[in-house]
């Protein structure tokens, strides 16, 4: 009877225990629940705080040589106006930028004068002599189309009547040829032009100055055998610049 009644009280605690467990979970979820809903939603329109840079960031920051920029814009400076490119080149000296700042430029600056004038002295050398070949090509075509309308007779009183109406085609053809040719050299001073200022300008950025040492040291030269090691004196000679 005692054991009956002692079996009754562990399965009522039993029961008590099992029911107030279940009530703490579905409260703990309640909560849970509860805890999500009164989550706060940030504004959209909110400004965000400025991001700081890291060292990795700042690792990642790209290089700029500053002798490609310089070069870049002699280009650009004399593919608008020649010569223009070689002023940018000065005005680099005069400024102290490069390797060459805090040193004497005169003879630099006299040089670079005299590259401007042999481009524009190259174009008017070119223009006078492409003025000179155009007239002489239009007196003799002028005269050989006298000629072929007038069965080869030259016409009165010309300068060219002593020559052949051969002699008048070749002149015509090599005159028309001169001036082809002084075309295509305007290219090439113009190109030659934009060169120069671009090597130039990259050249300020090189250490290019005038220090230059040499070492001289005995070493031994071998000789190549196939089965053994033959040595002979001699002087090495090391160059540095």
């Amino acid at each position: 009877m005692r054991l009956n009644k002692l079996l009754i009280l562990v399965s009522l605690f039993t029961f008590f225990l099992v029911g107030q467990a279940s009530a703490q979970v579905e409260d703990t979820v309640l909560k849970s629940t509860d805890t999500l809903k009164n989550r706060v939603v940030k504004p959209i329109g909110t400004a965000t705080p400025p991001k700081v840079m890291t060292r990795q960031d700042s690792m990642k920051t790209r290089y700029v040589n500053p002798g490609k920029v310089a070069g870049r814009k002699a280009v650009i400076k004399s593919l608008i106006l020649p010569g223009l490119g070689q002023v940018y080149n000065m005005q680099l000296l005069n400024d102290g930028y490069g390797t060459r700042a805090g040193k004497s430029q005169t003879f630099q600056r006299i040089y670079t004068i005299g590259k401007i004038g042999a481009i524009y002295g190259g174009f008017t050398v070119l223009t006078m002599s492409y003025i000179e070949s155009s007239k002489n090509y239009t007196a003799f075509l002028e005269e050989l189309q006298y000629r072929n309308a007038n069965n080869d007779q030259p016409p009165p009183n010309s300068p060219y009547a002593r020559y052949s109406t051969q002699g008048v085609t070749t002149a015509k053809d090599t005159y028309r040829r001169n001036k082809q040719i002084v075309l295509f050299s305007y290219g090439l001073v113009y190109f030659a032009n934009v060169v120069d200022a671009y090597v130039a300008a990259r050249l300020h950025f090189f250490n290019i100055d005038d220090k230059l040492s040499f070492k001289v040291v005995p070493t031994m030269i071998n000789s190549n055998s196939m089965y053994s090691f033959n040595a002979a004196p001699a002087v090495k000679l090391s160059l540095t610049f």
